[in-house]
């Protein structure tokens, strides 16, 4: 009898559980091609990639309760923190929880966030199993070649139901193009950029940030460099090598420089003592610094996937035309 009256309550508690989740669930197939049923209108999300995933969340109105690199109290691990650098917002007042330092999955602080929804991207396929036992788990692809500029928000927005508030962002921010075109010092269009990050070494920034969709929707088209291509510069992550050679090389009409992300100090002043050790002389001999065509930008402000990136790199570009 005991047995019985627990396999009822059980049953009970399962039967709850799907009241409070299940009348509302919708059954979709992800990037990965795993059919997932998720909650039409997901309250509590978890972000696996929190630069790449949580921040265009957030800039849409939604709210994620948890990420990798979060502690307790909602403060960042690291030395930078994409949420209030991108969007001007406190993890803490957000409330968002930590899951564990990046990569370190610590499933008992997952499950105490009580998510109702699990957001990841193609390097989490391999958690998905174990993820799904505390939440549904939906995959998006961020990083193949066919995701650049606002596309991961696009689909995070289709994803989420958010459509009405991308729309508006993407109202304002079309706005913003138009009267940065107006200001610029001639027509852009035909004028070529190149977008490098300072590592240990110069690495040519791809499509996938905020910032390249910025500076292509004013009218400016990559500069092709001998040695990269279009295959090796485009969709294949973030950034890829340039070496010192192309780099002191560079002649596009547009030069926009950043220094690492993983850097506290992201400063013009560091950034060319940074270039100094590695390209020595590069001030004397780079003719878009000596013609005054280089635009310094904060990495963590514009190298996430959002419109809201893409907006601090138009401010720095208009900065920039207003000072010529």
């Amino acid at each position: 009898m005991r047995k019985l009256i627990i396999a009822f309550a059980l049953i009970c508690a399962g039967g709850l559980a799907h009241a409070q989740s299940g009348n509302d669930m919708r059954t979709l197939q992800d990037d990965r091609g795993r059919t997932v049923s998720i909650p039409e209108n997901p309250k509590r999300i978890v972000v696996l990639q929190e630069p790449i995933l949580g921040v265009p969340i957030l800039e849409l109105g939604r709210d994620i309760v948890g990420s990798y690199g979060r502690n307790d109290d909602g403060s960042s691990m690291l030395r930078v923190d994409f949420i209030q650098s991108v969007l001007g917002k406190d993890g803490k007042a957000l409330g968002i929880g930590g899951i564990g330092p990046i990569g370190n999955l610590d499933l008992e602080k997952l499950r105490a966030l009580k998510p109702d929804l699990i957001i990841g991207g193609e390097s989490d396929e391999d958690k998905a199993d174990l993820l799904s036992s505390v939440a549904p788990v939906y995959l998006q692809n961020i990083r193949t070649p066919d995701i650049t500029g606002f596309i991961t928000q696009q689909k995070l927005a289709d994803l989420l139901g958010a459509q009405q508030q991308y729309q508006a962002l993407w109202d304002g921010y079309q706005k913003q193009i138009e009267d940065v075109r107006a200001h610029l010092p001639g027509n852009p269009d035909g004028k070529t950029y190149m977008a490098v990050i300072i590592h240990d070494t110069i690495n040519m920034v791809t499509n996938k940030s905020g910032a390249v969709q910025a500076i292509e929707d004013l009218g400016y088209h990559r500069l092709e460099i001998d040695g990269t291509g279009k295959a090796s510069g485009y969709g294949q992550g973030f950034s890829v090598p340039l070496s010192s050679e192309q780099f002191a090389r560079l002649n596009p009409d547009l030069l926009i420089v950043m220094n690492s992300y993983v850097s506290a100090d992201r400063s013009e002043e560091t950034i060319r003592k940074r270039l100094d050790v590695i390209v020595p002389g590069w001030n004397r001999f780079l003719r878009p610094e000596k013609e005054g065509r280089i635009v310094f930008v904060d990495s963590v402000k514009v190298s996430t996937p959002t419109i809201a990136s893409a907006r601090h790199t138009l401010d720095a570009i208009s900065d920039w035309a207003a000072s010529r």
